[in-house]
């Protein structure tokens, strides 16, 4: 195939947001005239990754997601930005390499939304007495760790007493710690940082939009696919005009795959990961740590979330569990089984019997992992990725992991650029995200100015002005949460949200982190909202009744065969 004759190599100059808007209607009407390069389907973290990639190389790239961006397991990981300690233990010191490579990146290009945080992996014991044999084992990790790529945060690890763990998480029981280790990774919103990579590939040219479902695949005579027909709502259907099409939809990839040849692929082995967020005061930990599930092999992480000005947090999320799912790959549920399994492992690390009622949040998110003959175990497939073309040209992306969603789109790109007959040097290693340049990471933990900066960076801004402009948007969206009222108008503004549940669990975290308070608060907020997204009163009881359902649904999900916690 010959290349079209309408590349440029030179992207786009980065412009203020304001010259290119993140509206949906301008974009469908991009999507349903223009012709592209290439559509990606999908916008989760690895189709946001490719488009951007795509557009910043000078491609003409377009992105189309059937729900909201993000909405599956891209807003529901454990929100780390690692290597990934436990895959060194399976002799994937590669994967760890290029995990913690891109790491440094995403610190470097997205410093308002990648994090320090330290880790502690405290060593708890019968009797207080650390084996020998145990020692050298973590010791070792460690230094592999560090040397792997682990140095490149610029702290090395290093070996806790007992009083020092301790201090670190003082809900433990004292007479059988042992010590610990303390080493460096990162922490990043998952949700905001998918949207952030998709607002960037904006302002490189790219056409995207969310609930534009893919119906079909248009081919060429030759059985080429040329591009998708997608539902847009309220009976409109779009046909999206490309030379290429990336297939990045993650857990529904097989599904996308049966639209190109028709088979009933099952190459996708889907993994179920839960996490529970809890009151902190229950945990009182103020790193993030690593604690062993009794009689697994696996390990859950503890970590504070939402820090105050003296230091505390507000609340701790735990996860994430690691188990096989057949069920619905649309909100797969946090089961009576999943919580159990988690306080049953952080019960038997702390001494404040945390119990189901105690949980005010939950998420469950799907990984999908690439099917392997010989694993019996999700938690021993690979987390590397896999680039493939279909028998009608789709480029399809699968497995990975949210660290290196960067590479996993390079490698993408690549692979359509072969198909176009064409060479563009990525871009991406270096390119800064919407809201980098000019952030400064300077306010004090737990201040309206740190909330907003590391969510906004340098574009808080344009979130003040709102308050700036109506002072009753500075009040808190859900009393007793840092999200302001003025970031739910934002987000109907800028951030393309359609939805009440879309502010609530994606734009901003509320649902996840206080659900009680947030369902309190669900039909205020959507008042709010109306007039924004031009709702009546119908549409707002339609929109509070939809949250309402979500809620429904976790708290019988989660009360149904309730096994207690044990400590």
């Amino acid at each position: 195939m010959s290349p079209p004759p309408y590349h440029d190599p030179v992207p786009a100059p980065q412009v203020p947001p304001s010259v290119v808007p993140f509206e949906r209607a301008a974009m469908v009407q991009r999507l349903a005239t223009e012709t592209f390069d290439v559509v990606v389907i999908g916008g989760g973290i690895t189709g946001a990754g490719v488009v951007l990639d795509a557009a910043s190389r000078g491609l003409r790239a377009a992105l189309v997601e059937a729900d909201d961006f993000a909405s599956g397991t891209s807003s529901k990981s454990s929100k780390l930005v690692h290597g990934g300690l436990r895959y060194l233990q399976n002799g994937d010191v590669r994967l760890v390499y290029e995990a913690l490579h891109e790491r440094q990146r995403l610190r470097r290009n997205a410093p308002h939304l990648v994090s320090l945080l330290p880790f502690m992996i405290p060593i708890l014991t019968k009797d207080g007495l650390l084996p020998r044999r145990v020692a050298r084992a973590l010791g070792w990790a460690m230094w592999m760790y560090d040397l792997t790529g682990g140095f490149r945060i610029g702290k090395l690890h290093k070996r806790l007493s007992a009083d020092e763990t301790f201090r670190h998480l003082p809900t433990m029981p004292r007479e059988r710690i042992a010590g610990g280790y303390l080493y460096y990774d990162a922490t990043t919103d998952d949700a905001r940082l998918v949207l952030t990579v998709l607002r960037t590939a904006a302002q490189h040219g790219a056409a995207i939009a969310n609930r534009a479902r893919v119906v079909e695949l248009t081919t060429a005579a030759d059985g080429r696919a040329t591009g998708v027909v997608v539902d847009t709502g309220h009976g409109r259907a779009v046909t999206v005009r490309a030379q290429a099409v990336v297939n990045a939809a993650g857990v529904w990839a097989d599904e996308i795959r049966r639209l190109e040849d028709g088979v009933d692929t099952d190459s996708l082995r889907p993994a179920k990961g839960v996490h529970l967020t809890v009151p902190w005061t229950k945990v009182r930990n103020d790193v993030a740590a690593v604690i062993p599930v009794p009689g697994d092999k696996r390990s859950l992480f503890v970590v504070p979330w939402g820090p105050q000005p003296d230091g505390t947090f507000e609340h701790t999320y735990i996860g994430t569990t690691d188990t096989d799912y057949e069920g619905s790959l649309t909100d797969p549920p946090c089961t009576a089984d999943d919580v159990a399994y988690v306080l049953r492992a952080l019960n038997a690390a702390v001494t404040t019997d945390v119990r189901p009622e105690d949980v005010t949040g939950v998420w469950a998110g799907l990984r999908p992992l690439v099917k392997s003959a010989t694993s019996g175990r999700t938690a021993d497939l690979s987390r590397r990725h896999r680039v493939s073309v279909g028998p009608a040209g789709v480029v399809g992306i699968t497995g990975g992991k949210l660290t290196t969603y960067r590479e996993m789109a390079e490698d993408t790109v690549d692979e359509v650029l072969d198909r176009l007959d064409t060479s563009l040097k990525c871009r991406t290693k270096r390119l800064r995200l919407l809201g980098a340049d000019g952030y400064r990471d300077d306010a004090a933990p737990g201040t309206p100015a740190h909330h907003l900066g590391g969510r906004y960076g340098s574009l808080d801004g344009e979130v003040r002005a709102l308050v700036d402009a109506d002072a009753d948007l500075g009040r808190p969206l859900v009393p007793g949460l840092p999200y302001l009222r003025a970031e739910a108008v934002y987000a109907a503004r800028h951030e393309m949200a359609t939805t009440l549940v879309d502010v609530l669990v994606r734009r901003t975290r509320a649902h996840l982190v206080d659900r009680p308070a947030t369902a309190a608060a669900a039909a205020d907020v959507a008042a709010l909202l109306a007039p924004e997204l031009g709702w009546d009163d119908a549409e707002k009881e339609r929109q509070v009744a939809d949250y309402d359902r979500l809620v429904a649904a976790e708290v019988a999900d989660a009360a149904t065969h309730a096994e207690p916690a044990r400590s």
